[in-house]
C-alpha cells in the first residue's frame, strides 16, 4: 500500500512552507501527498451539514494554488486535495489517523506575529497518534544532519527508528543528543561539583548512549553517526538545531483526555528550535 505524506493547509506562508517540505518528503519515501484543509463552517464536529462544493472560493483556491506549487516542483509527485468538514484540530487528527505523516507550519492565519508555535499545531503536537513535523518559513534546505534527543537512560526505539530512517533518505548522518542533569544530591550540597566528579558522570552518560544506539547503528550501518552528551536537554536540542535539516523528539502515548501531553524538552524545542521539529509518538 502507497504511504501517504499529509500537510494542513490554511494559506498563510507557513502552511505553504510546509506543503513543501511535505512534498519533498513524499518524493523521498514514494508516498502520495495529501493536502488538508479543515474548515468547521456548518459542521458539529459529529455530522455534517455541508457539502464540499459548499466551500468559500478562498478555500479551493488556497488547496489549488498550494497544489500547483507544489507540482511545479515535483511534476512527477502524486497530489491529493481535500477540504474536512471538521474544527481544525479535530479534522486533522482523523485525516492524520489514515496518513504515515503529518505536516504542519509553525503558525496559521490565526496566530499572533509573536508566537512561534501556533494553538493547532500545539495541540496537535500533543495528540497525533502518527508522527508529526512542524515546519517554520524559513528552511534549512540541503542541510546535512539529522538531530535526535536520546534519553540514554530509557532510550525509545520508535524515536531513533524516525530519525536514523530521516538521515537514511536525506544521506545525511544522525546528531544523537543526550542531554543529562546533575543527580539532585549535588543540588542538595549547595556546592560546585569537583572537576573528577563531572568528567565521570559525563562518561558514564556518554557510555549509556553509545548502548542506546547499538541496535539502530546496526540496522542502519550506512548512517554516520555523531554521539553528544550535554548538560541541559532542551538548550543541548535547540543549540543543535542550527543548520540542521530536522530535529527529532519523542512523546509518550497517554491515556489521560485532559492535562499537557508534551513533555518539557519537547515543548522547548518546538518553540526555540530553528530547523523543523518532528515529534514522535511512543509507548
Amino acid at each position: 500500500m502507497t504511504s501517504t505524506v499529509l500537510a494542513g493547509i490554511d494559506g498563510s506562508p507557513q502552511s505553504t512552507a510546509a506543503a513543501h517540505w511535505a512534498a519533498a518528503e513524499a518524493v523521498r519515501r514514494g508516498a502520495t501527498l495529501r493536502l488538508v484543509h479543515a474548515w468547521p463552517w456548518l459542521t458539529d464536529g459529529v455530522s455534517s451539514f455541508a457539502e464540499p462544493d459548499d466551500l468559500p472560493e478562498a478555500v479551493r483556491r488556497a488547496l489549488a494554488e498550494t497544489a500547483d506549487a507544489v507540482r511545479a516542483v515535483h511534476p512527477d509527485l502524486a497530489v491529493e486535495t481535500d477540504a474536512v468538514l471538521d474544527a481544525p484540530v479535530d479534522g486533522l487528527l482523523a485525516a492524520a489517523a489514515e496518513a504515515d505523516l503529518l505536516v504542519l507550519g509553525s503558525r496559521g492565519r490565526g496566530g499572533f506575529a509573536g508566537l512561534l508555535l501556533g494553538s493547532v499545531s500545539m495541540s496537535l503536537a500533543g495528540r497525533s497518534t502518527v508522527p508529526m513535523v512542524v515546519v517554520r518559513e524559513e528552511g534549512t534546505a540541503g542541510a546535512a544532519e539529522v538531530v535526535v534527543g536520546v534519553d540514554a537512560h530509557t532510550p525509545e526505539a520508535e524515536v531513533l527508528e524516525f530519525a536514523f530512517r530521516e538521515a537514511a533518505l536525506r544521506g545525511a548522518r544522525v546528531r544523537a543528543v543526550h542531554g543529562w542533569d546533575l543527580p539532585p544530591v549535588f543540588g542538595y550540597a549547595g556546592g560546585a561539583v569537583p572537576a573528577a566528579e563531572l568528567v565521570q558522570l559525563e562518561a558514564l552518560e556518554a557510555k549509556l548512549l553509545t548502548l542506546a544506539l547499538a541496535g539502530p547503528r546496526e540496522q542502519h550501518p550506512d548512517v554516520e553517526v555523531v554521539e553528544d552528551v550535554q548538560l541541559g536537554a532542551a538548550r543541548a536540542l535547540v543549540e543543535a538545531s542550527t543548520g540542521a535539516a530536522l530535529v527529532v523528539v519523542g512523546r509518550g502515548r497517554r491515556p489521560i483526555e485532559f492535562g499537557p501531553r508534551l513533555g518539557r524538552v519537547a515543548h522547548a524545542v518546538l518553540h526555540h528550535a530553528e530547523a523543523p521539529v518532528a515529534v514522535v509518538p511512543h509507548g
